[in-house]
């Protein structure tokens, strides 16, 4: 597997789907084939413009209340920084990249759970990220209630995870129907015991590695 050019891998997922976990047996499994030089990269952040935009996300000074529109343009103002700076240089110097989120995650909770209009949306995407996009994304299902409780276990909640179950009813019902339509995206049933999670993760990823080396 070592003379496989760099790709771009990304786990997305609602709050409490364990991404950390999926990233680590991710990072396993690639070691496992040989692939050890990997830039791990999240969305928002990654860069110190990017870093500086998450918090005003997640955090807006003075109690000022975020927009959708403006929340939106500031993901992808964080995510364009992030994929010239960091992202593009790495794939070029044949580094693999994991990503914990990426432009999926945008369609779901922007697009699904804030119902932003889909045109607006699609225009935006194209000007900053055209034909940009993940080699393989690993989406990690999992029903919204039973994540925000594990969530809940990690501390307090940041502003997003604090909506409504019905907002990420909507963000998972978006997810489902784009990785229905994209080939790229695989679904992993994160309901599943721990162990059964990172052993379907494994095997996904096994397959798609040895299908790629070809």
């Amino acid at each position: 597997m070592t003379h496989m050019v760099g790709k771009f891998i990304v786990i997305e997922g609602l709050e409490g789907a364990g991404k950390t976990t999926a990233i680590n047996t991710v990072k396993q499994t690639l070691n496992n084939h040989h692939i050890e030089d990997i830039v791990f990269t999240r969305e928002p952040g990654g860069t110190t413009i990017a870093e500086a935009l998450r918090d005003l996300i997640k955090n807006p000074p003075n109690g000022e209340s975020l927009t959708d529109k403006a929340e939106l343009l500031m993901f992808y103002a964080a995510r364009i920084q992030l994929i010239e700076t960091v992202i593009k240089p790495a794939l070029k110097a044949g580094k693999w990249i994991v990503g914990d989120r990426h432009d999926l995650s945008t369609q779901a909770y922007q697009g699904g759970g804030r119902q932003l209009d889909a045109d607006f949306m699609r225009i935006l995407k194209e000007q900053v990220l055209a034909d940009f996009k993940p080699d393989l994304t690993l989406y990690l299902d999992i029903d919204p209630e039973i994540g925000l409780m594990r969530a809940s276990r990690r501390g307090a909640l940041d502003r997003i995870e604090q909506e409504s179950l019905t907002f990420f009813n909507r963000i998972r019902e978006r997810y489902l129907q784009l990785a229905a339509e994209d080939p790229t995206i695989i679904t992993i049933d994160a309901m599943q015991p721990v162990n059964e999670v990172k052993a379907q993760i494994t095997q996904v990823l096994t397959e798609w590695l040895l299908h790629n080396s070809a």
